[in-house]
């Protein structure tokens, strides 16, 4: 089995045990790619109380908090403790082709799932561009129709994407944790 190593993350990891992990806020790993006109982030929450997940939008600044208690039995003497307890946060910085006021989000096995819709201004569409049929000058009339487009553009962690239409439409990671 092939591991990927990240030295940045085993970097944080052993900083984040140094300190006390009950303190600090969590990470949680995601999953950001487009499909159709919504860009679709899962979020690996596992454990979490469905009710303490919280998703707002300011502005254009998506924020995504989530507390994780584990309960443990009274006079229990732990020979190992690996999971952690606390409070989550990610934050993620909209583009401005995105609809905020649509964006939606679900919690189901452990995973959160936020739907965020493309604009419709941001949407790549076909100008017709039509010319006189009578000898009447040089004058062209346009006319705007919508029309589906195809996204080629990818998207990585932290880092932002443009759709086809050149405008910019995605996400970069917030630095608030």
């Amino acid at each position: 089995m092939a591991m990927k190593f990240d030295p940045f993350r085993e970097l944080d990891r052993v900083a984040g045990a140094l300190l006390d992990p009950r303190q600090r806020l969590r990470l949680m790993p995601i999953d950001l790619y487009r499909e159709g006109d919504h860009y679709i982030m899962n979020a690996d929450l596992p454990g979490i109380d469905p009710g303490s997940v919280d998703v707002d939008v300011d502005g254009q600044l998506l924020t995504i908090r989530a507390e994780r208690t584990i309960q443990a039995p009274e006079g229990a003497t732990w020979l190992t403790r690996e999971r952690e307890s606390g409070s989550f946060l990610r934050q993620l910085n909209l583009g401005q082709g995105i609809d905020i006021d649509g964006i939606s989000a679900k919690y189901e096995n452990g995973v959160l799932s936020v739907f965020i819709p493309v604009s419709e201004r941001a949407k790549p569409r076909k100008i017709e561009v039509s010319a006189p049929s009578t000898g009447g000058g040089n004058i062209i009339q346009g006319e705007s129709t919508s029309a589906p487009a195809s996204s080629s553009a990818g998207t990585g962690s932290g880092s932002g994407t443009s759709g086809s239409s050149g405008t910019s439409q995605g996400f970069s990671e917030g630095a608030g944790i």
